[in-house]
């Protein structure tokens, strides 16, 4: 990938897994200790009432919250994850427009992290928040990350 490719790649919103794709979540930025996640509200998002379910807004802040302590500048290289708690509030409804989650870190270690963090609208009404504790998987606790196998070559 080519510094162009890498620059564009960093700031465009992409899905980083097949659940991301699937929810229609994206990552549109990600930083040391934190990232944010937008997903634009559908019908598919919406529970009997006409609400985006809470599902949708746990994933959200899954997502947010967990990336917040997983960032890695290596190009090539990943940081993985597992979430050990979440605990999501619902503040107020959503029904159309995009939701934007950002994740904060808020502490921990090299293995263990806390993170906080919140969904809002597109008028900034707060819709959710959150906290957590996640574990960075073996191999992700420094920065530098591990080789994501999914970068490599075809031909490989």
């Amino acid at each position: 990938m080519s510094e162009t490719d890498s620059a564009i790649a960093s700031t465009t919103p992409q899905a980083l897994m097949g659940y991301h794709e699937l929810l229609g979540m994206h990552v549109v930025e990600w930083d040391e200790g934190r990232a944010v996640v937008e997903l634009t509200i559908e019908p598919k998002h919406l529970n009997r009432s006409g609400n985006v379910h809470g599902g949708v807004l746990a994933s959200m802040l899954d997502s947010a919250l967990s990336l917040a302590g997983l960032h890695c500048d290596v190009p090539g290289n990943i940081r993985r994850g597992m979430t050990l708690s979440l605990t999501t509030t619902f503040v107020g409804p959503a029904r159309q427009g995009v939701l934007r989650a950002t994740g904060t870190l808020r502490g921990g270690g090299q293995k263990t992290f806390m993170t906080s963090g919140e969904i809002v609208d597109e008028q900034g009404n707060l819709v959710a928040m959150g906290e957590g504790a996640f574990r960075r998987r073996s191999g992700s606790e420094s920065s530098q990350g591990t080789p994501d196998p999914q970068m490599r070559e075809p031909n490989e």
